[in-house]
């Protein structure tokens, strides 16, 4: 297996991954072809191969973090792609990520981030149990942050989406693990919910943009309202399947 003379090395197209860096480092001393891939192509043409798929697919990944074209954090993504080649279709709409990598294991972030983006400065003072849990300083700091672009990179990101949505509903603010806080928030779903919110989807040029702030302004009257959280659980997942 290792006794090998490769002529070429993929790798993913993010500059700062090591596998990358590697690829890069073995490009220069042996002179080898580098072939860089977009994280989601990959993930789409990965699903062709292992089901034998060759004609051009619509393909949709969902994941929390891709290396894009753009130099955006790409994540909630919709390609027209055959195995060598993509177009960007449609995304979620992008969204600051505050603190960068920090944000994926402080999931209150990105809920923060989408509630700062679509109320303004009155964010904070929204009369929810989120904010009666978050530090009232560090939502502060989050704000500015995000108003001076400092650390804090545009996301499409859908796993920061169920990020945000487990924190806003009050299910996990923090993680241990990646992942957690999507997986606590699917536990939560109870059968038989056939609401979802409301979402929308607009055209940018060539793309289809999924705008998920009236997703965020629903769960908010849900919270006033004291809906369970078992019930907004359901009807979150209900509307990430239906803008799909």
């Amino acid at each position: 297996m290792f006794r090998t003379n490769p002529e070429i090395i993929a790798c993913d197209l993010h500059p700062d991954y090591l596998s990358t860096k590697y690829a890069e480092e073995i490009e220069v001393k042996k002179g080898l072809k580098v072939v860089k891939i977009q994280h989601h192509h990959a993930h789409i043409v990965s699903c062709m191969a292992e089901n034998n798929i060759k004609e051009k697919v619509i393909g949709v990944a969902y994941d929390g973090t891709g290396y894009g074209d753009d130099g955006n954090i790409w994540g909630g993504e919709f390609l027209l792609c055959d195995l060598k080649k993509y177009l960007r279709a449609g995304h979620l709409k992008y969204y600051p990520l505050p603190g960068g990598d920090k944000a994926i294991m402080e999931p209150w972030r990105m809920a923060y981030s989408y509630l700062y983006s679509i109320c303004g400065p009155r964010a904070k003072k929204i009369d929810i149990d989120f904010n009666h849990r978050m530090d009232y300083d560090k939502l502060s700091i989050i704000e500015k942050m995000i108003d001076k672009n400092i650390n804090s990179p545009l996301t499409s990101s859908c796993g920061r989406l169920f990020d945000a949505a487990s924190s806003l509903i009050g299910i996990r603010d923090e993680i241990s693990y990646e992942g957690q806080a999507a997986m606590e928030l699917e536990s939560f779903c109870v059968s038989g919910i056939k609401e979802r919110y409301n979402f929308c989807i607009c055209k940018e040029g060539d793309e289809f943009i999924i705008d998920p702030q009236e997703i965020f302004i629903d769960i908010i009257k849900d919270l006033k309202e004291g809906i369970d959280k078992k019930v907004m659980a359901a009807k979150f997942h209900n509307t990430v399947a239906e803008f799909t």
